[in-house]
């Protein structure tokens, strides 16, 4: 038989206040300094941030790939584009197209006008290269050259080239500008679906609590939290790599967070104010049990996201760190700033709860936890049941995102009145639907490891011997002529001297004599950039197609551009993502050992947030990719997979540990298993529902943004919780702790030994 000292267990003892409790009886006993402290310090990080400005920028830099070796020729023989060019698309309905005299004059009016525009550096008209305009003559295009680089033009000098090409338009003469300046120009910010989300948590709230103060105490919290790791992001980007959409992402995780947080210490909070504690006394005890469970809760979810920084991808180490700081944040102000919140309105919350409560008695009413008591009960009754349907429906779910195909959105996928979209669209009728994303293959004379003086059999010279990088290419453009799926092809162009790679269909510049040690050729994919066809065609140009010229020349062929990083980013993200998973898993399945004193417990609790989070990446993949629900076909962010999980498996650690704690305490007061996890389910229940509730809306408020990947992201993070909420925890946690019985708190007496104390419940 084992007992429960056999399973490690000790009586409870009373001891000294511990630190959460401590903090709670200072924050309390001095809450206006506490108030006070919190509006100086998020005032003063606000305004720092808003005089200092942000110095956010992408990274997304792989070193040992094809298409960053690329970058870094282009790079140190002085071919990189020093600033960003955009494309002013226009189409003419006249029969002679953007060739007829009257529009031309329209046209290279507009381009006079563009050039003077600040920030514009040069204006490349489409009347002076063929290979700007369609065979048709209906399209045209004209390159418009920044002197700073995508990311950092300034909004206001985009928005001043969309203002004049818009007013162009018109008498048969459509117009757009397409470029990653102009898609940063036209994001939207996301405070429509902030907004949203907070509203729908204060909803919510009240309905739980039946008062406004009460409901607006999580929300207060959380805004307060979310304000300062804004400031604080925005203060480190200048210190490291913090890509451009991190803070609508820590927006979407510090809102849920933050109020999820606040939301569990203030329920445990009002039931010991229903226990018929004081404001004060209530406080101390909420936090001294609550306050544990968001502090270990919040460990997961910090340990979870700094497991992406094994991935080595320098833009997503940036956001792991800008969201784990946002959950740190708000782990302080559910420690620190509701306290002292509660004690400026703790009288008054106490005589709204003891009314309700009256009100609630009189009418006969049953007690909260009655209905989820019963359920328990149900589950337990048929725990083989409910793991069959409920492991069968996760997996159904999760089967699609077996064919999940990574990638990144592209102007194809901006909102159909969007200049990018009209743009990409315009380009893609005139000069087909690959010309958006063109491949660059770099050829780089004297390959890497051998003599530039030697062919590839060590006979004789070599065609890219001496320097002489366009022979070189000129082979390359021979093997790619006539390969499937290639549409088109520009060049070789020699690459040195400074000269641009160019974007659009043709060279951007001269200067370079032929000879030059580097030489680029465009290659025009027939599918357009996103297609599974085009990242078929980057794996057979690198794998049979270039090989036999690399040997027979000498010369590097390498495949570039941003099509090909995209497919390289992608493929990095499959290939590490293993460990990636191994590490999250690995130390939150440690830190949930120490807090349980049991090996079941972890391991339950890894399979299942797996489980989910499969199930939320399925959902995801069957929306965005398989178009459902008339969302437009795309592949999936490449970094939302990783993102989701880091995210999810934290956030769903909070749940865990907040139900098992209590049924963990519930058990320690003498409670048998089976009682134990109906009292805890009882007690949690409606807590957990809530607070997924808020959640769910928060993140599904994001669904109302143009932005795909912010989508991807609401859409993946509501789903897991909703899974997760009502699918594990009410129906597997039960159903699992019915089968295990009491050996789920078992824990070899050596490990018991080895492992450290760590107090999650109150005693």
């Amino acid at each position: 038989m084992i007992t429960k000292d056999a399973l490690g267990e000790r009586a409870a003892e009373p001891g000294r206040a511990s630190v959460f409790e401590r903090l709670a009886a200072f924050s309390y006993r001095h809450r206006w300094g506490a108030v006070l402290l919190w509006v100086v310090l998020v005032a003063g990080i606000t305004a720092a941030s808003s005089a200092v400005g942000s110095g956010y920028h992408n990274d997304f830099s792989l070193p040992g790939t094809d298409s960053q070796r690329a970058r870094t020729v282009l790079e140190r023989h002085g071919a990189a584009q020093a600033g960003a060019t955009v494309q002013i698309v226009v189409r003419s309905d006249d029969a002679d197209g953007v060739r007829d005299a009257a529009v031309q004059r329209r046209v290279e009016a507009l381009l006079g006008t563009v050039a003077e525009l600040p920030g514009v550096t040069g204006v490349r008209s489409p009347y002076e290269d063929t290979a700007a305009v369609s065979r048709d003559g209906a399209v045209g295009y004209a390159t418009v050259m920044w002197a700073e680089s995508a990311e950092n033009v300034p909004k206001e000098q985009v928005q001043k080239l969309l203002g004049t090409v818009d007013r162009a338009a018109g008498d048969g003469l459509q117009t757009a500008v397409g470029g990653d300046a102009v898609r940063g120009a036209e994001e939207g910010g996301g405070g429509a679906a902030e907004g949203a989300g907070i509203l729908g948590a204060l909803v919510i709230l009240v309905f739980l609590f039946g008062s406004l103060v009460a409901a607006s105490l999580p929300v207060i919290t959380a805004v307060f939290a979310m304000a300062g790791s804004i400031g604080l992001i925005a203060l480190a980007s200048h210190l490291a790599t913090v890509a451009d959409f991190t803070p609508p992402v820590m927006m979407l995780v510090g809102l849920g967070v933050g109020i999820d947080y606040a939301l569990l210490v203030f329920s445990r909070y009002r039931g010991e104010l229903l226990a018929g504690a004081s404001p004060e006394r209530a406080t101390r005890a909420a936090l001294d049990a609550a306050g544990r469970t968001v502090f270990f809760a919040g460990c997961t979810v910090i340990i979870a996201l700094m497991g992406l920084v094994a991935l080595g991808l320098g833009s997503l180490q940036g956001v792991a760190l800008a969201v784990a700081l946002t959950v740190l944040v708000s782990m302080a102000a559910s420690l620190t700033l509701l306290p002292a919140l509660l004690g400026v309105f703790g009288a008054r919350i106490a005589r709204q709860v003891a009314r309700r409560a009256e009100r609630r008695a009189a009418r006969g009413g049953r007690d909260e936890g009655a209905g989820w008591r019963r359920w328990a009960a149900g589950v337990q009754r048929r725990p083989g049941a409910a793991l069959l349907v409920s492991l069968v429906a996760l997996g159904a779910l999760a089967a699609p995102a077996a064919g999940m195909r990574l990638g990144f959105a592209d102007a194809g996928n901006d909102p159909a009145a969007s200049s990018s979209r009209r743009a990409y669209d315009m380009l893609a009728d005139g000069f087909g639907p690959g010309f958006n994303g063109p491949l660059v293959v770099v050829v780089e004379a004297g390959r890497a490891g051998g003599s530039a003086s030697e062919g590839a059999d060590g006979s004789g010279p070599a065609a890219g011997a001496g320097g002489d990088a366009m022979a070189a290419g000129a082979a390359v453009r021979d093997a790619l002529d006539g390969v499937p799926g290639v549409t088109a092809l520009a060049g070789p162009f020699p690459a040195a001297g400074g000269d641009r790679v160019p974007s659009g269909g043709a060279a951007a510049g001269g200067g370079a004599a032929a000879g030059g040690p580097v030489a680029t050729v465009l290659v025009f994919p027939s599918s357009a950039p996103q297609d599974e066809a085009t990242a078929e065609l980057v794996e057979r140009l690198r794998s049979d197609v270039l090989p036999p010229v690399e040997r027979a020349s000498g010369a590097d062929v390498l495949v570039g551009g941003p099509t090909a990083a995209t497919e390289d980013f992608a493929a990095t993200v499959a290939e590490r993502m293993p460990l990636f998973v191994a590490i999250v898993v690995g130390l939150s399945a440690l830190l949930l050992l120490a807090v349980f004193r049991s090996v079941l417990i972890p391991v339950k609790a890894a399979l299942l947030n797996l489980v989910s989070i499969g199930a939320a990446l399925g959902v995801i993949t069957l929306v965005f990719q398989h178009g459902w629900f008339g969302v437009e076909e795309g592949p999936i962010e490449a970094f939302i997979p990783v993102m989701i999980f880091a995210i999810v498996f934290g956030l769903s650690m909070d749940y865990e540990v907040f139900l098992l704690s209590r049924i963990h305490e519930e058990w320690r007061r003498g409670l048998d298993h089976q009682s134990a996890v109906r009292e805890g389910l009882a007690a949690t229940g409606r807590v957990i529902t809530a607070a997924a509730a808020i959640m769910i809306v928060v993140f599904a408020a994001f669904m109302l943004s143009d932005d795909r990947m912010l989508q991807q992201f609401g859409l993946g993070l509501a789903v897991a919780i909703l899974l997760d909420a009502v699918v594990i925890r009410c129906l597997i946690v039960p159903a699992v702790m019915q089968v295990l019985g009491r050996r789920a708190w078992w824990l070899p007496s050596w490990l018991r030994r080895a492992l450290p104390e760590v107090e999650l419940e109150r005693h």
